[in-house]
């Protein structure tokens, strides 16, 4: 090409047009868990290790510490990909402490806090967390503060030995991240890591059913007992599950096998009393606004907003269309979008959208009536 001529043809790629919404990962779990006589080439000591092979690092773990337990809880459920913060066990219950609830030691976090760094170190972001076997209200706080950090989800035991306690637990806390769940259970009479239990099954009701399904009323495989009595009838409330359900604990049935029971979070804000409330809101929010970063410096024209409304319109139907979702819509509102801050490169898009709501309680209504006497009467005159 000279001068500006060019005999033949050229393409200006013009790459406008709706994009696709990927969900993201959801059945990632964050596991904090000590282990000392363990394969330091599968395992990164006092660091995090990415773990995409569930039996291998069984087989690392060695057996002392909460590492190869937890591993097998969770493994007894599916074999997710799991993000491992291991910690170094110590003597001294307040330096165990301080590990487990973590920080950051020359330039590299440690502990729970450890779990904001997955994602720039792995790619992937842990939404499921725990640190079995250390709960209390201090490491189950840092569970907290976490989760809201990484748009995750918290579950955690509670450390006490009475359903009051459990709820005086409870009333510590007031995040939407958080499920607790008492007492433990057990295996051939000895207390296991619950939380490692319900974390492995969060993640397989992620993977088989979706994440518009509750922890609750799902068979957990490998338990055997629950640590404590714990009375339950499916029609009564005055039930010490149903005691602990109404305080918004969870807790272990045995009906057709062990199971938890309860759906609720410790949400201060009854929008997101369920469990699946909070995770959708957090999924549904990561997954849109991740699909679009190709937008951020693009130009604000009109062919791409409705681009961005329609490629979200597209993904709630669906949601709606596989039953995580009632339904919801995307619009962009005059109102909201002034010319002053159009110009300054800022667009505010609205959308909204309905969970599907638990079966916390179902009512039949039973009546008794003469009606069918009638008929047995007619049928017998006749």
């Amino acid at each position: 090409m000279t001068n500006g001529y060019h005999h033949g043809a050229s393409v200006t790629e013009i790459n406008e047009g709706t994009r696709a919404i990927r969900t993201i990962s959801t059945a990632v779990i964050g596991l904090v868990a000590t282990a000392e006589n363990f394969d330091d080439k599968i395992i990164n000591a006092g660091g995090l290790t990415l773990i995409t092979d569930v039996d291998a690092a069984i087989d690392a773990a060695g057996d002392k510490g909460t590492l190869k337990p937890a591993l097998e809880a969770i493994a007894l459920q599916c074999k997710p990909i799991i993000v491992l913060s291991h910690i170094a066990t110590s003597d001294d219950p307040a330096a165990l402490k301080a590990a487990v609830i973590g920080g950051i030691n020359d330039g590299k976090y440690f502990g729970i806090k450890a779990f904001e760094a997955a994602k720039s170190k792995f790619g992937v972001t842990p939404r499921i967390i725990g640190a079995p076997g250390f709960e209390d209200a201090e490491v189950i706080s840092q569970l907290v503060a976490t989760a809201q950090a990484v748009r995750g989800f918290a579950y955690a035991q509670a450390p006490v030995d009475n359903k009051e306690d459990a709820v005086t637990l409870r009333d510590k806390f007031g995040a939407r991240e958080l499920m607790l769940i008492w007492p433990d259970a057990t295996i051939g009479g000895e207390s296991v890591l619950t939380a490692a239990y319900a974390l492995g099954l969060r993640a397989k009701i992620d993977a088989e059913t979706g994440w518009h399904k509750t922890l609750s009323n799902v068979p957990v495989n490998g338990l055997t007992g629950i640590e404590f009595d714990i009375t339950f009838d499916l029609q009564n409330p005055n039930t010490d599950a149903g005691y602990l359900n109404s305080n918004e604990v969870s807790t272990l049935i045995n009906e057709s096998g062990f199971r938890f029971w309860g759906d609720r979070t410790c949400s201060a804000d009854p929008l997101f009393a369920f469990e699946n409330y909070t995770r959708s809101a957090q999924i549904i929010r990561e997954s849109i606004a991740e699909a679009h970063l190709y937008a951020i410096s693009k130009g604000i024209t009109k062919i791409s907003a409705s681009n961005i409304v329609e490629s979200v319109n597209r993904q709630i139907r669906q949601w709606v269309s596989q039953g995580r979702l009632l339904g919801g819509k995307c619009w962009i509102s005059q109102d909201a979008n002034g010319i002053d801050q159009i110009k300054d490169g800022k667009l505010v898009i609205d959308y909204e959208y309905t969970p599907i709501p638990p079966l916390e309680h179902l009512n039949f209504q039973q009546r008794i009536t003469d009606s069918y006497i009638e008929d047995l009467v007619a049928g017998i005159s006749g």
